[in-house]
């Protein structure tokens, strides 16, 4: 399936299939996903449901986190990632790009692009990272209008508010922000940048709604499995920039072998040989769409190359 043919246009729309995913028994597993590669590798593991971060789509285009990326930017990430994959896709989409009308077209763009829920935090622009220091926040009343206005701008898509409230306020205001996140109108909670099983398990105790975990890795929050956050009661988890931080740092070591080497045989066990790359991205069925364009054959192995080997 290609998203050129009517197989997508057929589907559930993205925020009904997400609801249904975290609505069942058990916690879902969301990886981050920053583009579309990563969106076909993540459902060939057998992901039903993607994270695309903020932080690492900036990164990927050489860019910090701090409220830099626009929103046409990021509609054409989402796009990306929905068409590569056509798995509900939840977008951080930082601040919400602006007060309210800002806030209403974001969530009119991104659910046009194929999101199934937005994320939004209550932070001040510039934002930082959840997990770095001195964040600052709007009132808590100015994100539960945002998140009003989200609400009267969407049609299935979910609205997950974000609260970076508990390192600066304490947990008892993240849990009470939450509760007026939720009565403006927000489908899930994301408590960023707890430190603690206990943290976890005090705020799914005050909080009957979906809830998100963030496992990112090298920040405030311990390592914890997925079964684990499940028995915290939390019902999703993401690890947003993992994939990102092992490609970049697969990039970082093929390009200081190739500047040792003069070349790159050293790194063909780690590389995605061609037929890989081509039954990954689905290349013969975009071929098999146009009469016009002969199948394509693998070359076979050169010397010294594995099988299907990365040659161009």
């Amino acid at each position: 399936m290609t998203w050129l043919t009517h197989e997508f246009a057929e589907m559930e729309a993205p925020g009904t299939r997400l609801a249904a995913l975290w609505e069942r028994p058990g916690i879902l597993g969301i990886p981050g996903a920053h583009n579309g590669m990563a969106a076909m590798l993540a459902k060939k593991a057998g992901y039903e449901a993607l994270y695309l971060s903020g932080a690492a789509v900036t990164a990927s285009m050489g860019l910090p986190d701090l409220g830099v990326l626009t929103l046409d930017e990021l509609g054409f990430f989402t796009r990306m990632v929905y068409r590569a994959s056509g798995l509900p896709v939840i977008v951080d989409a930082d601040t919400g790009y602006g007060e309210i009308l800002n806030v209403m077209r974001a969530v009119r763009e991104l659910e046009e692009a194929g999101a199934a829920a937005i994320q939004i935090e209550d932070q001040v622009m510039p934002k930082k990272c959840g997990h770095l220091n001195d964040k600052r926040l709007v009132s808590a009343e100015e994100m539960a209008a945002k998140v009003s206005a989200a609400a009267k701008a969407r049609t299935t898509l979910r609205i997950l508010a974000r609260t970076d409230s508990i390192a600066s306020e304490g947990i008892e205001a993240g849990i009470r922000r939450a509760k007026l996140y939720l009565e403006a109108g927000a489908d899930a909670i994301f408590p960023e940048a707890l430190t603690s099983e206990e943290m976890f398990r005090t705020f799914a105790d005050a909080i009957d709604a979906p809830l998100l975990a963030n496992m990112t890795e090298f920040g405030r929050t311990p390592f914890f499995t997925l079964d684990q956050f499940a028995s915290f009661g939390f019902d999703m988890v993401i690890w947003p920039a993992s994939a990102l931080r092992v490609s970049a740092k697969a990039m970082e070591d093929l390009y200081a072998t190739i500047k040792r080497d003069g070349g790159a045989s050293a790194m063909l066990d780690r590389m995605q040989t061609r037929a890989e790359l081509y039954e990954t991205i689905g290349y013969h069925d975009f071929e098999a769409l146009d009469a016009s364009i002969a199948e394509s054959s693998v070359p076979g192995p050169i010397a010294g190359e594995a099988a299907g080997g990365a040659g161009e």
